[in-house]
């Protein structure tokens, strides 16, 4: 088994569509870890605030077998693949990380850059996982968000329900 971190966001109807893809998750994968959730504006474009967060699980899959439950969970909610890059989604599902990995497999670049790039990526991946270690940067990802200009982008924890209960670490 492998450990994975993936990361998930959302500014269409945010918590429809992140709690759609969290059951869903579960139910491909089993147990799941799951960081605080985080609102930003978006990056990019103009366009409603997102909400992100990060999840960890454990999977025997390969990563091109991955790729493909992950794509299935998004088209599942919407997903518009013809849209632009930059632009409002119902569900983004993103490996982070797979195992200590490093370099590009079946055209998933690992570990995903946007870790070190955004503070929507990096802080929620801290609150899960402080001590891991980066596999590029050799650094915790503790260390890599005390490093990080924080003035860059805007976010703050926001409320997130999923199975009726509170993600544990948001606000009350």
């Amino acid at each position: 088994m492998t450990t994975v971190y993936l990361g998930l966001g959302s500014n269409k109807s945010a918590h429809f569509y992140l709690n759609r893809a969290l059951t869903a998750l579960q139910e491909s994968f089993g147990k799941l870890s799951i960081s605080p959730t985080y609102e930003s504006e978006s990056v990019g474009f103009k366009g409603s605030n997102f909400f992100n967060l990060v999840v960890m699980l454990e999977t025997a899959l390969s990563v091109k077998d991955l790729l493909i439950e992950l794509r299935s969970i998004e088209n599942a909610n919407d997903r518009d693949r013809s849209a632009p890059k930059f632009s409002s989604r119902t569900l983004d599902i993103d490996i982070l990380l797979y195992g200590d990995w490093v370099g590009e497999y079946d055209g998933v670049i690992l570990p995903r850059h946007e870790i070190l790039e955004n503070a929507f990526v990096l802080l929620p991946l801290c609150d899960l996982a402080p001590e891991l270690m980066h596999p590029v940067e050799q650094q915790s990802i503790k260390s890599l968000w005390s490093q990080y200009d924080k003035s860059h982008q805007r976010l703050w924890r926001a409320d997130f329900t999923w199975q009726e209960a509170l993600i544990p670490g948001t606000s009350n």
